[in-house]
């Protein structure tokens, strides 16, 4: 088990069987009705466990909360990894970002993203899933930033951290639209937004 205060790397526990259900459980109904509207009680019979078997595993509701997050980004993650793979050179790579995401929001986030959802329930910073939801978000302008840094007019480090902040408003207005369901595919809408933004036929 890693130890870590509010501005570091979230404490985490070990999963046993039981505790994975839970989560399994708690990661379903957290993004289906929402962190707050849904209570220890009912996790613990969506699970099969009992309500002392989440306390003893999990301590308390913020650490399931601190789990389904966790798991998700860790998820994402891994997603993008394998999907940047088949890209070599920076735009692809950033054209892939979008790839990925679409194909993402399609298997796995009906609602929109997780980490707005949260944020949405979740925006004091001293709440102990508050990090994984901005370490995600700074993760992925890190990476559009270092993607950037290989597109020509964009190479000098003031010029690829706009880029990237750019690239990042569009990602992340995408996946909000996809949400709220406001008009059709939006996230292939920012990929054709960022083509053209970083001046590439693919």
């Amino acid at each position: 088990m890693r130890m870590s205060s509010n501005t570091a790397e979230p404490r985490r526990i070990t999963m046993t069987p039981g505790a994975q259900r839970a989560l399994d459980a708690a990661s379903r109904l957290f993004y289906e009705r929402g962190i707050h509207a849904v209570g220890v009680d009912l996790i613990a019979a969506e699970a099969g466990v009992t309500k002392k078997t989440l306390y003893d595993r999990f301590g308390s509701k913020e650490q399931i909360v601190v789990e389904y997050l966790a798991a998700r980004d860790e998820r994402w993650r891994a997603f993008l990894a394998e999907r940047l793979k088949s890209a070599r050179e920076p735009a692809p790579r950033i054209l892939a970002v979008f790839d990925a995401s679409r194909a993402w929001m399609e298997e796995n986030s009906s609602r929109g993203c997780s980490m707005v959802n949260a944020h949405a329930e979740i925006s004091d910073p001293s709440h102990p899933a508050y990090a994984i939801i901005t370490g995600q978000k700074k993760w992925m302008l890190a990476l559009f930033t270092d993607l950037a840094r290989g597109i020509d007019g964009h190479r000098g480090r003031g010029g690829a951290a706009e880029l990237g902040r750019t690239l990042m408003l569009l990602h992340e207005g995408a996946l909000v639209a996809h949400g709220l369901g406001i008009f059709k595919d939006p996230v292939a809408h920012a990929r054709e937004e960022a083509k053209r933004l970083i001046g590439t036929g693919a």
